[in-house]
């Protein structure tokens, strides 16, 4: 993979984000271009099997096309393009059947499994664009509008229904929107100052995150950020300001960072999926973290950028 120091010009707040690669758009239907990129000496190409990949040490392993297992030569593979990062090689994903994955199974993981490995290097944007995409193939098999069979077109970034007398619609890889926020009480900076942070019923006790959840369909994002803390907190909030965006195909999300005022304090958990929140200044976090009894995000994560941001210098990354 190329050094991390060619790269510059870094998105300032997700990890995941820090790093854009070209991914060709107009190259996807170029079969003359697609076969002789695969075939160059430098391309490298990440095996898929079904939704995880092959890696070994913790981190993908990117083959030459002439290193390919079988499976992943052969034309049952999905030959997915990926890109290029600037000045570098092309990549592309061989998605292959894990019925036929080669090789002991323990080489094969899943995304969370090497992201904190991969997180802040090149190779970020490359692995969640195969590993999103893959997903997505991985769990659309059938046209949803007539039930026909679904053929890859576009190097894999397109499903075409191909039925018989089928409606011919073309499918495309989902990404649904999660807005997830940071929510402030008090003047800014002040040593009173707090924000809230709630622990889903299913975490142990201790740890807490930024609250987030899904936008509904004829939301806004603010609305969503709204809706999201009232339904899980009973905290009403007011001003809502964009903070950034991290991709999160875990299975085939975006999450859209955002902070928010306070516009009330009282809190009312909605015990589904929230099971406790609580308000935290800047030295109850100090505390809670050096005395191991509050374990946050690490920095993996866009909720890490935004409680950091907000804290004022580094936080260690509890989980």
């Amino acid at each position: 993979m190329p050094d991390r120091r060619d790269f510059p010009d870094r998105l300032p707040h997700a990890a995941t984000s820090s790093y854009a690669h070209d991914r060709h758009g107009l190259e996807r239907t170029d079969e003359d271009w697609l076969e002789r990129t695969w075939a160059d000496p430098a391309t490298r190409v990440l095996v898929i099997a079904g939704n995880r990949l092959l890696a070994a040490d913790g981190r993908p392993r990117w083959l030459a096309t002439a290193d390919l297992p079988d499976a992943a030569a052969g034309p049952d593979a999905l030959r997915l393009l990926l890109g290029e990062q600037p000045g570098d090689a092309s990549y592309f994903a061989a998605i292959i059947d894990p019925a036929g994955a080669p090789g002991p199974e323990e080489q094969w993981q899943g995304l969370r499994d090497v992201l904190g490995e991969v997180v802040d290097t090149p190779e970020a944007g490359l692995v969640l664009h195969a590993m999103g995409m893959a997903e997505w193939h991985w769990s659309t098999s059938f046209c949803p509008r007539c039930g026909g069979p679904l053929s890859p077109a576009q190097a894999g970034h397109v499903l075409a229904c191909a039925s018989e007398g089928g409606c011919g619609r073309h499918q495309f890889p989902r990404t649904d929107p999660a807005v997830i926020m940071l929510i402030t009480d008090g003047e800014p900076g002040a040593a009173d100052e707090r924000c809230l942070l709630g622990r889903n019923r299913v975490w142990p006790p201790g740890r807490y995150s930024t609250l987030a959840g899904f936008v509904e369909p004829g939301e806004t994002f603010e609305d969503a950020v709204r809706r999201e803390v009232w339904e899980e907190s009973g905290v009403r909030v007011s001003d809502v300001t964009y903070f950034g965006n991290q991709p999160w195909p875990l299975p085939a999300s975006v999450m859209i960072g955002f902070t928010g005022r306070a516009a009330s304090l009282e809190i009312d958990v909605d015990g589904a999926e929230i099971e406790d929140a609580q308000w935290y200044t800047r030295d109850d976090i100090r505390t809670g973290l050096a005395s191991g009894e509050l374990m946050l995000p690490g920095g993996v994560s866009i909720s890490h950028r935004l409680i950091q941001a907000w804290y004022g210098e580094p936080l260690d990354s509890s989980w």
